[in-house]
């Protein structure tokens, strides 16, 4: 085997990857995601995908919300 020398990883760790399987979650993962691209404005309010989830979240919880006063009034 050929040493690199910016190779970090050490030979000890040579992987057989003949062995290596598919994840057999990738596609049940790769279903459950979107993608949105967001408007130039929008990115600059919301830098993460964390703030845009914890946003929607808010929004959905006061429209639902809202929706249930509506109906019971």
């Amino acid at each position: 085997m050929q040493m690199d020398e910016n190779d970090e990883l050490l030979p000890e760790y040579d992987l057989d990857y003949s062995k290596s399987k598919p994840n057999r979650f990738a596609e049940k993962y790769k279903q459950m995601q979107r993608t949105v691209v967001l408007d130039f404005d929008v990115a600059e309010d919301y830098p993460s995908a964390e703030s845009v989830n914890e946003a929607l979240r808010f929004l959905s919880r006061i429209t639902k919300q809202h929706q249930t006063e509506l109906t019971h009034k």
